[in-house]
């Protein structure tokens, strides 16, 4: 199992530490793992399982929605 570091878990999300704590505590991101008492890592298989569940493309919104012409 590889491990990532919170700044590589950034690079890879594109996600702020605060974007990935608050959807870790909603459950909707893999939990952090405790290295030792003052460092974490995330499993990289697990960061890009998360990554490949994302939806792609244009966000769920019917195009002309909601969108200024």
């Amino acid at each position: 199992m590889n491990l990532l570091g919170k700044e590589k878990v950034q690079q890879k999300t594109g996600l702020s530490d605060s974007t990935i704590w608050r959807l870790e505590r909603a459950g909707a991101f893999p939990e952090r793992l405790n290295i030792t008492p003052s460092r974490v890592g995330w499993a990289e298989e697990e960061i890009d399982e998360w990554i490949a569940s994302r939806p792609r493309g244009i966000c769920n919104r019917e195009i002309g929605k909601g969108v200024p012409a």
